[in-house]
């Protein structure tokens, strides 16, 4: 028997020209998000490998992941520049309804935040001594979100360094 290796192992520099969008793409990323993941790989550099199939008589790469940090090359010169116009990508040979399923599945298994443990990490943050403008920034909040995020707490603390209206005096 003939030992797996997972794609993973075997990350490849693809032209992004070479790269295309799949049609069966359900999901959307909201522009606060984008504007993160924006953020993340400016930062970051490109953490994740595009997941594609390759289509032969075409000689392009077709996306099943990563649409998103496809189109930020796309929409963004400083990252493509820094980049030399190149994603990593990795490959996966299956038949398009086994495509399709890897696509939801990858959408799925990101989950979602757990409001919970979000508080947490805010408070981590301000106990740190953290400003809200730099949690805002580096974990793409918007103001309403962190001030929600503080209400569920019920932290005094987390509201120290707020600003608030002349109605409070």
């Amino acid at each position: 028997m003939k030992k797996y290796t997972s794609p993973a192992y075997n990350v490849r520099p693809v032209p992004i020209e070479k790269i295309q969008a799949n049609a069966y793409n359900p999901n959307h990323v909201a522009p606060p998000e984008m504007k993160l993941l924006y953020e993340s790989i400016k930062d970051d550099g490109y953490t994740m490998p595009i997941v594609c199939y390759y289509l032969k008589d075409d000689d392009k790469y077709e996306i099943v992941d990563g649409y998103h940090r496809y189109t930020t090359m796309l929409n963004h010169k400083d990252i493509y520049d820094r980049e030399g116009g190149v994603l990593p990508v990795t490959v996966i040979d299956k038949p398009i309804e086994d495509r399709i399923a890897s696509t939801i599945r990858h959408n799925r298994a990101r989950g979602t935040h757990d409001i919970d443990l979000m508080v947490n990490i805010v408070k981590e943050l301000k106990d740190s001594g953290m400003s809200d403008a730099w949690i805002m920034k580096n974990i793409g909040m918007d103001a309403d979100e962190l001030l929600r995020l503080k209400q569920v707490s019920g932290l005094a603390s987390l509201f120290e360094d707020g600003e608030f209206s002349n109605a409070w005096q």
